[in-house]
């Protein structure tokens, strides 16, 4: 005989970890890419959430209306949260291109991306896109899958996000943000501030020269010509934000 509380039991608690999961991937990178289609979101969150529907269905609250509600809400805020602390990581990649476009003369030159839908630097979409190719091509999304679905096991859903915890990890990703993004894009900059200074002086020395009309093909050639030398300390640099992201993670939630 079907013990029918025990069904009701287990499709609830599917449907509270699909909750979590949905709104963890529709923030999280690099599963909120746009090119990933919808109908595929919403099967990745399914599937990652039935293995974890038997561990959860032990710590369901009690199944009331209002309590579903609350609980249910409690998920989808805790799944954004927990994307949005990866995500604050992995835009420090975005940065560090957006800020060689910003430096190298190429800010000019942002064009319409349709996925994003918002105008974009050409770096910082090139430098997003690398990114998430060799998040893919390092299985390094699935380091990000398992530290999000341990969260299930440190934070269960009858309990809530600690907001204090959350508050302090937003504030020191900020930091690390701006720090990772600086590592990254920091040797060319320094090689292009350094040709403003050489034109500077070019310019008072000879003003009839026009060396700033110069420098600003010459800094664009620069860019492309050194933009390796930024590339070559993004796998490095993806690793070990791959690995804050995932300890962020895991510690916000308890773990």
């Amino acid at each position: 005989m079907i013990d029918i509380d025990a069904q009701i039991g287990n499709l609830v608690a599917l449907m509270l970890a699909a909750l979590r999961t949905s709104a963890w991937i529709i923030i999280c990178p690099p599963f909120n890419s746009r090119l990933i289609p919808r109908q595929v979101k919403i099967l990745l969150a399914i599937g990652l959430s039935l293995p974890m529907a038997d561990k959860v269905q032990g710590t369901l609250p009690d199944i009331g209306t209002m309590a579903l509600i609350a609980t249910a809400a409690l998920q989808v805020v805790i799944g954004a949260s927990l994307g949005f602390v990866t995500l604050l990581f992995f835009a420090a990649i975005q940065a560090a291109g957006d800020m060689l476009d910003l430096f190298g003369g190429f800010s000019l030159a942002q064009a319409y991306d349709p996925l994003s839908q918002s105008q974009n630097s050409v770096f910082g979409r090139f430098y997003n896109l690398l990114a998430v190719t060799l998040l893919f091509g390092t299985q390094g999304h699935m380091l990000i899958i398992r530290g999000f679905l341990q969260t299930f096991d440190t934070l269960p859903l009858d309990r809530a996000l600690s907001m204090a915890t959350l508050n302090r990890f937003l504030t020191a990703g900020v930091g690390e943000f701006f720090v990772s993004a600086l590592q990254i894009a920091g040797p060319l900059i320094a090689v292009l501030f350094l040709t403003d200074i050489a034109f500077g002086l070019l310019n008072r020395a000879a003003p009839a020269l026009n060396a700033f009309g110069l420098g600003f093909p010459a800094k664009i050639f620069l860019t492309l010509s050194l933009a390796g030398t930024a590339i070559a300390v993004l796998p490095r640099a993806l690793e070990g934000l791959v690995d804050q992201a995932v300890r962020a993670v895991v510690t916000l939630s308890g773990g």
